[in-house]
């Protein structure tokens, strides 16, 4: 047994703890028959395995040392296709098309630096990539289930692990950040450009008629952690990486303009968001424009997405806590 890989195992079995109870007691609550409720519980511990991967830099070593590129990007197909299997085949739900365009995604992800050197063509191909991926919504239509709604999500997951590993391993790229818990300096970091985005961020919002405050259904504690560490560790955690820990990072390295890099990063992050809900949404487009420039500012102070992440997961948090959309 590796020696550094401790705290990669203690994060694995907590999980599957976790994540056990919590899938039994929602399917008790949700009254899902327990040949449904298995094969996707199932499916979710097999993803979060794979998911914590790329956060643990001593896991992501072991892969490097023991598996050649080549069976790498094996590892990492087989890896983003499991879970669909799992759930789907048990349940009825599998669809032969369905799989093959996951495979066709999943393989393109994988293998993509497999056969490619990095540079300034192949990288913004990569990103273009994952972009289009999300943008084009596959996995409502791939991971269906009749017993419970919401699959799409193990899609989302598959996509955030199979592309930080291609980045983080295959790629090998100096400079590249990722993980889930925040340092003490990525935390204080994060929280100042938090409070900094603050008085621009949500009067903007309320200008705009994104947003209004909403204290009718008062405010949880445990809702708003909720809210938080959900985002810190799926949304801010995909979109940091992705905006910030690869676009404005590599910009940067290929026109050693800093400042240009992080604007141009940010106005594609609120372009990112221009159909939240409805199209053309530019008024949150406008907005998260703005909350990509502070999510920057922490990134380019750090070196690290970790910071940047808790800003997004703070506004995250409030935003759905005090705000509705």
């Amino acid at each position: 047994m590796h020696p550094r890989l401790g705290a990669f195992r203690a994060a694995l079995l907590t999980g599957w703890i976790g994540l056990s109870v919590a899938g039994l007691l929602y399917a008790r609550q949700k009254s899902i028959p327990l040949w449904a409720a298995i094969p996707i519980i199932a499916a979710f511990l097999v993803e979060y395995s794979f998911y914590l991967v790329p956060g643990f830099e001593p896991a992501r070593g072991w892969l490097r040392d023991r598996f050649s590129r080549p069976w790498l990007g094996v590892l990492l197909a087989v890896g983003a296709a499991t879970p669909y299997l799992i759930y789907s085949i048990p349940t009825g739900e599998f669809h032969g098309t369905a799989f093959i365009v996951l495979c066709a995604m999943i393989a393109a992800v994988s293998f993509w630096y497999v056969g490619l050197a990095p540079s300034i063509i192949g990288d913004s191909l990569f990103l273009a990539l994952l972009a289009a991926i999300v943008l084009s919504r596959p996995f409502d239509h791939i991971y269906t289930s009749s017993a419970v709604k919401g699959m799409s999500i193990l899609g989302h997951l598959m996509l955030i692990h199979t592309g930080a590993l291609a980045a983080l391993t295959l790629r090998e790229g100096e400079g590249l950040s990722f993980g889930f818990i925040p340092s003490q300096k990525e935390l204080i970091t994060g929280v100042q450009y938090f409070f900094y985005f603050l008085p621009v961020g949500f009067p903007l919002a309320m200008w705009l008629g994104v947003a209004h405050l909403n204290f009718s259904a008062g405010v949880l504690l445990w809702k708003a952690l909720a809210y938080f560490f959900g985002a810190l560790w799926v949304t801010a955690l995909s979109e940091e990486f992705f905006f910030r820990g690869l676009l404005q990072h590599w910009l940067t390295q290929w026109t050693s303009r800093p400042w240009l890099s992080l604007g141009a990063a940010s106005i594609l992050y609120g372009a990112s968001h221009i159909g939240f809900r409805a199209f053309p949404n530019w008024r949150m487009a406008v907005v998260d424009s703005f909350l990509g420039c502070f999510c920057g500012l922490a990134f380019r102070k750090t070196g690290s997405i970790r910071a940047s992440m808790v800003t997004h997961a703070q506004v995250v948090a409030l935003w759905r806590t005090l705000y509705v959309s």
